[in-house]
């Protein structure tokens, strides 16, 4: 299967060499190309391209908030963030904006490749190093006595490892259960905590203080 691919960024020269090496790589075909959020939303309503990479601090509307409308108005694309920051302002609202990816600017083809393959197959991946921040911003999140949002403690800890960036067979292999057990957890903490996807539960994660283990 072909990945339609619509790279957003304001620089130009970052942009047109990411349309060069996306396009250089099987499998993936380049939609478009915008040099602003607005114009990824634009574009994205037009092209319908199945993933956008998306950078963050751009004129006239920003990564995060372009996400944001993507995402509402169109939950079946899936965004990557591609951006040189990496703290944890620009993590959590690219996360909480919908965002299935986050990459930093230094990643290499093979790192691009396998995210966009990651989130069209219903994942989330992040840059290891913003991956180690995110299980910090999780480990040093307060501890609540009682699983919020009536989620069991099952689903709780489903949640965590999510947090901790485990995939679900190795959920299934860590709780002594099946891989469909593990589905039905993530759907029904999904349906309780009102989460779309895995990025958005590690933001949900770290805002409720929830340690993986």
């Amino acid at each position: 299967m072909t990945v339609r691919v619509l790279v957003a960024d304001d620089q130009t020269v970052v942009r047109e060499g990411l349309v060069l090496l996306l396009g250089l790589l099987p499998g993936i075909e380049v939609v478009g190309a915008a040099a602003d959020g607005r114009e990824a939303v634009e574009l994205t309503g037009s092209l319908r391209p199945d993933v956008v990479l998306m950078d963050l601090r751009m004129p006239r509307m920003d990564g995060v908030e372009a996400t944001r409308r993507i995402r509402a108005a169109h939950p079946e694309i899936h965004v990557v963030v591609l951006t040189t920051y990496s703290d944890d302002e620009s993590v959590f609202a690219a996360l909480g904006a919908g965002a299935r990816g986050y990459l930093t600017k230094d990643s290499g083809a093979e790192s691009l490749a396998s995210a966009i393959a990651t989130v069209v197959g219903g994942e989330a991946q992040f840059d290891p190093a913003v991956q180690r921040r995110l299980a910090e911003a999780v480990a040093g999140g307060r501890r609540t006595p009682e699983p919020p949002d009536g989620l069991t403690r099952r689903e709780s800890e489903v949640l965590r490892l999510i947090a901790a960036g485990r995939s679900n067979a190795e959920i299934a292999g860590e709780l002594f259960i099946s891989e469909a057990t593990v589905k039905t957890h993530i759907n029904n903490l999904f349906a309780k905590a009102g989460l779309r996807d895995r990025a958005q539960a590690v933001t949900y994660a770290f805002r409720h203080g929830l340690v993986p283990d």
